[in-house]
């Protein structure tokens, strides 16, 4: 490590270089950290299309966020949903948790909702008819905004699921 030199000339310790290799392998701690949530983003054993009135309107899955603390629902910056390899439209998608349904926009602007650590929240897609029953493959990609990490967080699961 580099020895620096104040203005005196006398010699200054490492730490600012210390602080910010221990930054480093704290934001690689995390990432890796937040990598291992992914496998249990959708939820097994938790979809099912959504009959009002007796009309199918659409399908519900479960999700859980694939971070170690929960944050605000305005952080969330985007929900991502493929089925059987076909993108959902933005504007079908919405998010459900604590009895309150949000539509992504909606999403945007709640900061006094939050999604927490374990918590299944219901990800509901609009879709007339609903999924055929039997198996299908969903896709979830979530970006998260994280205070104090520098770049996206962007998160991926693809599961199996049985309507």
């Amino acid at each position: 490590m580099k020895n620096f030199k104040n203005y005196f000339g006398s010699r200054i310790c490492d730490f600012s270089v210390s602080i910010e290799v221990a930054t480093i392998r704290n934001i690689k701690s995390e990432i890796s950290m937040i990598q291992m949530f992914e496998k249990y983003m959708i939820v097994e054993n938790d979809a099912e299309n959504i009959v009002k009135n007796g009309k199918v309107t659409g399908f519900r899955f479960g999700a859980r966020l694939p971070y170690y603390r929960g944050i605000p629902l305005s952080l969330v910056e985007d929900i991502v949903v493929k089925v059987d390899g076909e993108d959902v439209p933005r504007d079908t998608i919405k998010f459900s948790a604590h009895d309150n349904t949000y539509t992504l926009m909606q999403m945007e602007k709640e900061v006094d909702d939050r999604w927490n650590m374990g918590e299944v929240a219901q990800i509901i897609v609009e879709k007339e008819g609903g999924l055929k029953k039997g198996e299908h493959k969903i896709f979830l990609l979530l970006n998260m905004r994280i205070a104090y990490l520098p770049f996206p967080s962007i998160r991926k699961s693809e599961k199996t699921v049985f309507i």
